[in-house]
């Protein structure tokens, strides 16, 4: 959805309707739940706050299984006119920009700031449980669905001197 910063009402806009973003996301297995964001003019900046809630399908990080992950993402960033960059300038950024995104032109994409909103709260390891208890090192079954019988592995002799070092410190 593209929103004119210029036709912007002084009091905002609310969105709070999910059928207003029919497909936000790149990924078309990716589901907003919710959404509750308040727009708000401030001169050329465009204040967003607010919340929302989507489905995305993970693989969890110890035993490789598709899981869907529900996630809510806080919103509470400022939108500003990118600058222009002629001439190859930089601009360094401080601790205040890390709540800045930028808009084109007078066009605000709201499916792009779901997009990215949504992926900045993705664990960075998924797990489809806390206890997930992973893949054997052995044999490679899931642990969670059977009990393998498979013996402990023996320890990686290169680690040897390793071991040593630590029994030594322990002492």
């Amino acid at each position: 959805m593209i929103i004119q910063v210029s036709e912007l009402p002084d009091e905002g806009l609310t969105f709070d309707d999910v059928a207003q973003f029919p497909s936000p996301y790149g990924d078309a297995a990716w589901c907003l739940d919710a959404v509750n964001l308040h727009l708000s003019p401030d001169g050329k900046d465009v204040q967003v706050h607010g919340e929302l809630e989507a489905t995305v399908p993970q693989t969890c990080g110890r035993c490789l299984e598709a899981f869907p992950a529900h996630v809510t993402a806080p919103i509470d960033v400022t939108l500003t006119p990118r600058p222009n960059t002629v001439g190859g300038d930089r601009h360094e950024l401080g601790a205040d920009d890390l709540d800045t995104d930028f808009y084109v032109g007078d066009e605000l994409d709201l499916d792009r700031l779901i997009d990215a909103e949504t992926t900045l709260v993705l664990p960075m390891k998924p797990l489809c449980r806390a206890d997930c208890r992973g893949l054997c090192p052995v044999c490679g079954a899931n642990r969670n669905v059977v009990a393998c019988q498979c013996p402990d592995r023996a320890p990686d002799p290169r680690l040897a001197a390793l071991k040593q070092f630590s029994e030594r410190q322990e002492r």
